[in-house]
């Protein structure tokens, strides 16, 4: 019997043992697929291990951020909390606990999850996102009653898959949908592409086709086309060919052009980053303008909108982002421009009910209002890519659990069109306890050396920190402005007009806010104000003064550049490349020390060294002079047999910059 129970207790052990190494085995498999964006295979692995109860902390907490990963957020709330009660130790765990159950409705604990995240040592990334989730609570519990006289209607092209950002071309419906052959496996679903269907009518659609061969990778995904006013230019989004989104953000912004009725092979734009997510592009109303939404290094948050002029020949412009009144900590993405110029767009930072919410902005008197756009259009979930048919109707795209499947394309329409809201009276009331907020604008004047007003000056106004224009407008009667500005964000302006000096002026806001406990009113707007010259170049012109550079001063009997004037010779190379038209002469001096010959030789090769550094900086030789002066303009009064100090001979040697060509 004894020997009867001990082979019962191997046999136990045999079996425990392989259980244990299946799960073991299944969560390294888990890992794997996650480490490769494989989430859907990743979360069927870590099923398997968590039914074992292997490492339930670990493996709950790797279920849920791969639900979050592949966009299904509102299915990780069960496996955070899991985790947690098994007791997962995650920095980020509670921020992204907060949002799922946000997307659920559950308000209030959202609210004490964000609590306890910042409690804790809250990671740069989610700190303010955090923070500001608390501080909207009452303004989102609010818009949870902010019901509009809208109706939707699915479409029938609906399936089980998804169908998101739709566009009107002519007859047809253009919206991306989730129809290729190869599975995306960080969701399972298959790879994103084009397509179009027949408008019979609003709501019912013929049979969906394929948009373009020419515009068709079957093992990437392709979606968010946009098109020119004249039908013959679409930019789309393309990649994710199946890497980790976190690791590789592969996405960039593709041109195609119909020619003779066949969509050209398409081509990456210049304005997109390689190094950053680009997406959901839109042109302007007018064809002048593209939005889209990016990740590059330099933003406001996540993912922020841009925009990017375009010129006559089709060219376009520096992405410039649209600043902190449209984009925030969080996620903005999916721009659209309607007709009478109102900005559509989709956010997760501003204040909302769920996910990605709809907003309008708009502008009035220079000054931006962003507006939730209320229920039925948005809900707990992500609803996103509007477009407008007219101003009572158009569609958009959500994943609200109503749906057939992932994401569906819903047609909308004001019935009420003169009724805005259905609101309770007492939301309406102004929230005595609202936080102060002041905001910082920029006004400024661009004159000539005559203080005469100049007109149509290309004012750029960079932000240092990402060397991003965050606005780019032109002067009227010698004006520009007003422009948005951050607390302690340094800045640098960039004026341009034909004729004239590209010129850089430096502005910073740094140790120029105000302290909130002095402020009288809710809301504060403060101004600041910059003056600019410019000045044209002509030949023989000394541009020291003009461009604020330090003097270039050289040691006795020395030519090498010090460490004091690599800054300013860094500041002629900024010159050059911004005024592409002038060409300097670099003027180098002596002191009245050593013999006339000695100090021609040694002004020589002092300019010759302060050449050969700006060359080295990537401006061609052909820009620049070396010219040795020797002694022959000395500043002061030290010549041969005048006593002078150190101080004074040190004056003189110097380099001298002036223009000797305008072409």
């Amino acid at each position: 019997m004894q020997k009867f129970r001990q082979l019962i207790a191997l046999f136990a052990a045999i079996i425990l043992l392989n259980s244990c190494n299946s799960a073991l085995q299944s969560f390294k498999k888990g890992q794997k697929k996650f480490d490769n964006g494989e989430y859907e295979l990743a979360i069927k692995e870590f099923k398997k291990a968590s039914a074992a109860n292997y490492e339930s902390g670990k493996t709950n907490y790797f279920i849920a951020e791969s639900y979050r990963l592949s966009n299904r957020l509102t299915l990780a709330s069960e496996f955070y909390e899991k985790a947690l009660a098994s007791g997962s130790k995650d920095t980020d765990l509670r921020y992204h606990l907060g949002m799922a159950l946000k997307m659920q409705g559950k308000y209030q604990e959202a609210a004490q999850n964000f609590e306890k995240y910042l409690s804790g040592v809250p990671s740069k990334v989610f700190k303010a996102k955090a923070q500001a989730e608390i501080d909207q609570l009452e303004e989102v519990e609010a818009l949870a009653n902010k019901k509009t006289f809208i109706e939707l209607k699915p479409l029938n092209i609906n399936s089980s898959g998804a169908e998101f950002a739709p566009i009107i071309q002519g007859n047809d419906l253009i919206f991306t949908a989730s129809r290729k052959d190869i599975v995306y496996k960080s969701n399972g679903l298959p790879y994103l592409g084009l397509y179009r269907a027949s408008l019979n009518s609003p709501t019912e659609l013929g049979t969906p086709n394929l948009f373009s061969a020419n515009v068709f990778k079957n093992n990437v995904n392709e979606g968010t086309p946009t098109f020119s006013k004249d039908g013959k230019t679409m930019v789309f989004a393309r990649g994710n060919a199946g890497k980790r989104s976190d690791d590789s953000p592969d996405v960039d912004l593709y041109i195609s052009r119909n020619v003779d009725g066949v969509w050209t092979e398409p081509e990456v734009i210049s304005v997109s980053d390689s190094l950053a997510w680009d997406g959901c592009p839109s042109f302007s109303a007018d064809n002048k303008t593209l939005y889209f939404g990016s990740n590059r290094a330099g933003g406001k948050g996540g993912i922020d909108l841009y925009r990017a002029n375009i010129d006559k020949a089709g060219r376009f412009g520096r992405a410039i982002n649209l600043g902190s009144e449209i984009n925030t900590a969080g996620d903005e993405m999916f721009p659209y421009v309607s007709s009478d110029g109102k900005l559509y767009f989709s956010s997760d930072g501003h204040a909302g009910i769920g996910g990605l919410d709809l907003f309008v902005a708009t502008r009035k008197n220079g000054e931006i209002t962003v507006e939730h756009l209320g229920i039925p259009l948005n809900s707990r979930f992500d609803d996103f890519g509007l477009v407008a048919i007219d101003s009572t109707k158009g569609y958009f795209a959500s994943n609200r659990d109503s749906g057939k499947g992932d994401d569906d394309i819903y047609y909308f329409e004001n019935t009420q069109p003169d009724k805005k809201y259905d609101v309770p009276p007492i939301l309406a009331k102004e929230n005595p306890n609202k936080k102060k907020i002041v905001r910082y604008y920029l006004i400024g004047n661009v004159t000539d050396m005559n203080d005469q007003a100049l007109d149509s000056v290309k004012v750029a106004i960079i932000d240092n920190a990402s060397n991003q224009a965050i606005d780019e407008l032109y002067t009227k009667a010698g004006k520009f402005g007003k422009v948005k500005l951050e607390e302690d964000q340094s800045y640098t302006l960039v004026t341009e007009k034909k004729g004239y000096f590209t010129k850089r002026e430096p502005f910073t806001m740094v140790g120029k806010s105000i302290p909130l406990e002095k402020l009288t009113k809710t809301e504060t707007d403060t101004i600041f104000y910059a003056s600019i010259k410019l000045d044209k170049p002509e030949v023989g012109k000394e541009i020291t003064k003009l461009f604020q550079i330090a003097p270039i001063y050289y040691d006795l009997d020395k030519a090498n550049i010090r460490s004091d004037a690599s800054p300013e010779l860094d500041k002629i190379v900024q010159i050059l490349n911004d005024n592409p038209t002038i060409k300097l002469e670099l003027g180098s001096h002596t002191d009245s020390r050593a013999t006339t010959e000695y100090n021609a030789k040694l002004s020589q090769r002092r300019a010759d060294a302060a050449v050969a550094y700006i060359i080295s900086k990537g401006i061609s030789p052909a820009r620049i002079i070396a010219k040795g002066y020797g002694e022959s303009q000395l500043v002061n009064k030290c010549a041969d047999g005048v006593p002078c100090t150190e101080e004074e001979h040190q004056l003189n040697r110097r380099t001298e910059f002036k223009v000797i060509s305008v072409n």
